[in-house]
């Protein structure tokens, strides 16, 4: 089944609410509109209605069914609660006049609309960096227990999603240790099975069980160890070149009897710049469609746009926003 078409099935009549913190963007407008018309979710613009409306007039959109919520006009008694509600999240970091300052930043406002279970899920990045995007969630929603940092991972899919595949961590995290890349392969592997992928978790190095001796094969063979003690539900091995992972006839020599080398689906990067190149690699030379980056391990999903992002990335990102907060 095509995977947006499988993630609508999943989301269908569950009335999930995702927030757009940019909301007089035209491309945001643009999917907003979209969704709210093909009943796929219920999305709610962050921003002043007069200037959402003048937007939405200038580029030929109609949003008199859309929500949209002004920060700076949102209801008194509500917004003291977000206020005192970050306070305590924030445990001394900031201070009630300083709380009512930074929740003027429409990222942080969205952020505590999810924390607050106002919202399902906040969609943001389109024109603000990823650290704009990515820090609030990480002060205010945090991390799952058991998970130390945030990652990100590319649905790759070619031949009209015959072909699928989870690469990760291929946007957050820069040198992840041991530990660290253990918990990344165990929440790519959940985030396979959100869209549709049987995960068979390849933790990728130069080296396959020790064809080559370096600390930074030592620290994969130590996290595909941690890994899977963290997940023995899933098939997870390490470490393995590329070509182990993805060719049978080469896993049949480097890696004999492993229940991963050979017909991996979910690849682990060891550090960025690898997962960084890998995929555009996989983009350009070999025609798969990039569909991310898909922000893992936080209790409520927030998403980050690329800013070259179009309308259709910003429709297709909300769905899988929605889909992951049914994890």
């Amino acid at each position: 089944m095509d995977l947006f078409k499988s993630l609508e099935e999943k989301i269908d009549g569950k009335n999930i609410k995702i927030v757009f913190p940019e909301g007089a963007e035209p491309r945001i407008i643009g999917a907003a509109v979209r969704l709210k018309a093909d009943h796929v979710l219920e999305p709610i613009l962050l921003g002043v209605q007069s200037e959402v409306e003048k937007v939405a007039k200038a580029n030929g959109f109609h949003v008199e069914s859309l929500q949209v919520i002004d920060p700076e006009a949102y209801p008194t008694a509500d917004f003291d609660v977000m206020v005192a509600s970050f306070v305590e999240r924030r445990k001394g970091k900031a201070t009630e006049e300083q709380a009512r300052e930074i929740l003027r930043d429409p990222n942080y406002f969205g952020t505590m609309l999810v924390y607050l279970g106002v919202v399902d899920g906040m969609v943001s990045g389109i024109i603000h960096s990823t650290g704009e995007t990515v820090r609030p969630a990480l002060q205010i929603i945090k991390t799952k227990p058991g998970v130390s940092r945030t990652s990100g991972a590319f649905v790759m899919q070619r031949g009209h999603g015959s072909e699928r595949y989870l690469f990760s961590d291929c946007a957050i995290n820069i040198d992840p240790s041991a530990q660290e890349l253990a918990e990344i392969a165990v929440e790519s592997a959940k985030t396979a099975e959100l869209f549709d992928i049987e995960p068979r978790v390849s933790l990728l190095s130069f080296s396959t069980k020790g064809s080559a001796k370096s600390p930074q094969v030592d620290k994969v063979a130590e996290a595909t160890a941690i890994a899977q003690k963290l997940a023995p539900q899933y098939p997870i091995d390490g470490e393995l070149q590329f070509d182990a992972s993805y060719v049978p006839s080469v896993a049949a020599q480097k890696a004999p009897g492993s229940k991963v080398a050979g017909k991996a689906t979910v690849y682990v990067f060891p550090e960025l710049q690898s997962g960084n190149i890998g995929y555009k690699i996989a983009q350009r030379f070999g025609n798969f469609e990039a569909i991310g980056p898909i922000l893992q391990g936080l209790n409520q999903p927030v998403s980050d746009l690329s800013r070259g992002a179009n309308e259709e990335d910003v429709y297709k990102l909300a769905i899988i926003t929605a889909a992951q907060s049914l994890l």
